[in-house]
């Protein structure tokens, strides 16, 4: 029971981390864009977090998440192991200001352990090529909406005086800021509500995923709103300004075209980087504008930290794995 508790704490810590991790995501183009300030858009983006406790009731995700590693194989020092180098890897990428994916660092944590506990036949293949294929899918899709949409937008509002459309965008943003902070409650607490699930299954608590108590939605919808309000500005200064330079319109293109993919992803069940998606969003924003507006240097050096994410944390994983089985 003690080391139930133990890995229960630790996945509520990760779920707080990822909050404050990833605040850059949902709030980073809302305060380069100076409609909120820090402190409001974080407690702005905080609120939708946990709303969408109440939206994404069918936990799809979360089941994925669980199930990337045969049921058989998962014991507590796997989860436990996991959740220590997914934890380790957010807090380094946080302190370098290096926007890399919460929820690759989970699965990479969690496969990589199980790896080092039974080899590689307990991966299921299926889902975790799924879930590496969106490692560039979700960005690209992000893309090609946030360009299809500022295209549109600038389209349909280029006669209209620049200061009226430029107070109507920052109206909207709150809108598009929002519904982004919904998707990423949705899709990001439901992993950790998966490797919560599973080791309450493997503890025989509950018989299986879908006898998950309600306690641990909302548990882990608390713990990533209350990151998210704790910010992680090392991270918001990468999104908000270095990528390429956004105005409220493109806030807008952004947000809402990162949220199409988040609530798209979340009804396929497919657990995808709301890190990815948004940054996605942002370059093809600035795609609009002209390619040399995207700061490609920066760019490249966040695909290669999001390509190394799920090794790194698997082979730190299953190096903590080894060092854990000397002691549980």
């Amino acid at each position: 029971m003690t080391l139930l508790i133990a890995v229960i704490a630790l996945a509520l810590i990760f779920d707080y981390i990822n909050g404050f991790h990833d605040a850059a995501n949902s709030i980073a183009t809302i305060v380069s864009t100076k409609v909120l300030s820090p402190f409001q858009a974080v407690v702005w983006a905080a609120f939708f977090n946990f709303i969408a406790f109440f939206i994404f009731t069918d936990h799809g995700v979360a089941n994925t998440i669980a199930k990337t590693v045969d049921a058989n194989f998962i014991t507590l020092p796997v989860i436990l192991s996991g959740l220590l180098a997914a934890i380790t890897w957010n807090l380094l990428t946080w302190w370098f200001g290096i926007p890399s994916s919460s929820s690759h660092t989970l699965i990479g944590g969690f496969a990589g352990a199980a790896i080092a506990h039974a080899g590689f036949s307990v991966i299921n293949i299926e889902k975790i090529s799924k879930i590496f294929a969106f490692i560039f899918l979700a960005p690209i899709i992000g893309m090609l909406i946030a360009s299809f949409i500022n295209i549109i937008i600038i389209n349909l509002f280029k006669k209209a005086t620049p200061g009226k459309a430029d107070a109507w965008f920052r109206r909207l943003q709150l809108v598009s800021s929002a519904a982004f902070s919904l998707g990423h409650g949705g899709n990001d607490a439901q992993k950790v509500m998966g490797i919560i699930a599973a080791a309450l299954v493997v503890n025989k608590t509950i018989p299986d995923l879908e006898s998950m108590p309600n306690w641990v939605p909302i548990s882990c919808y608390t713990a990533i709103a209350i990151g998210t309000m704790s910010g992680g500005w090392r991270i918001i200064k990468t999104m908000g300004t270095k990528i390429t330079k956004v105005t409220p319109l493109e806030g807008v293109s952004a947000e809402t075209a990162g949220a199409i993919t988040l609530f798209l992803t979340e009804h396929y069940k497919i657990p995808v980087s709301t890190t990815h998606t948004i940054t996605g969003s942002i370059i093809g924003v600035g795609l609009t504008k002209r390619v040399s507006a995207v700061r490609w240097g920066v760019t490249v050096n966040l695909v290669w930290a999001w390509v190394l994410t799920i090794p790194i944390s698997g082979l730190l994983s299953a190096f903590i794995y080894a060092i854990t089985t000397f002691f549980i």
